[in-house]
């Protein structure tokens, strides 16, 4: 045999044997708003189960539901509503028997920290001196439903629509208040935190129903065991340690 095959021969048995046994990727598709608090569970994660490597994918819940739909992979799905979850389960997307509702999160209004234009009222959204207003598409993300619905119920939401910057997520909404690109922005508690010298919460809106946050299993996970061990882990109590730092409640 070549020297030079040789060595390569055995330069990939070498890096097969450093392998861990039964070395698998599970890929996690969970709401933007969780991004943060979910890359720290999946390093806490990958720590304890030697082998598993998280991919983590993270989006609108409304996208997220659809690419699963779709055929994208996914084994665990996390989304920011209970709608979007409902809508999974109904066209037989998850294990329902595996769903868990694990976290709560509050709706608010954040401005730009150097704005001069404070909100402390939905009915403050319709001063002048407040021309963009930045809300997620309410037809395919959680806190752009949550948005619209607490504007509808104040009898605001067709005013105020000219004044509305639409955007994919609630990220990207924090993101253009943090910039100064809008004067206002509809955002969970949670991403607010995240930026605490560029944007400001000036108002905690009221709900009918909670923010909560759904988990599950889904039906095409090609790993459901490994899937409900991650699902076990981030609804743990070392789980929760992780995302109460980043301002999660109990639901």
């Amino acid at each position: 045999m070549p020297k030079l095959l040789h060595r390569s021969l055995l330069a990939a048995c070498l890096a097969a044997a450093l392998l861990p046994a039964g070395a698998k990727d599970l890929t996690v598709s969970a709401a933007a708003s969780l991004k943060d608090a979910f890359q720290d569970i999946a390093k806490a994660y990958e720590q304890q189960h030697r082998g598993v490597s998280i991919k983590l994918n993270t989006a609108g819940s409304g996208a997220l539901v659809q690419q699963l739909l779709q055929g994208a992979p996914a084994d665990v799905l996390a989304t920011a509503d209970q709608q979007s979850m409902d809508m999974a389960a109904e066209k037989n997307g998850i294990v329902r028997t595996s769903r868990r509702t694990f976290v709560r999160n509050d709706l608010v209004i954040v401005v730009p920290q150097a704005g001069s234009h404070p909100v402390r009222s939905l009915k403050d959204l319709q001063k002048p001196e407040i021309d963009r207003i930045a809300i997620s598409h309410p037809d395919s993300v959680p806190v752009g439903r949550y948005s619209k619905a607490a504007l509808e119920k104040a009898g605001l939401f067709r005013q105020l629509k000219p004044k509305v910057i639409s955007t994919q997520n609630v990220r990207q909404s924090l993101d253009y208040v943090a910039r100064g690109e809008v004067d206002a922005g509809f955002v969970y508690r949670t991403d607010a935190a995240l930026m605490p010298g560029k944007v400001r919460v000036t108002h905690t809106v009221a709900l009918d129903k909670p923010v909560t946050y759904p988990i599950a299993v889904t039906a095409n996970s090609s790993d459901k065991a490994e899937a409900q061990r991650f699902v076990n882990f981030v609804t743990s109590a070392q789980g929760r340690q992780i995302l109460n730092r980043y301002g999660f409640g109990k639901p």
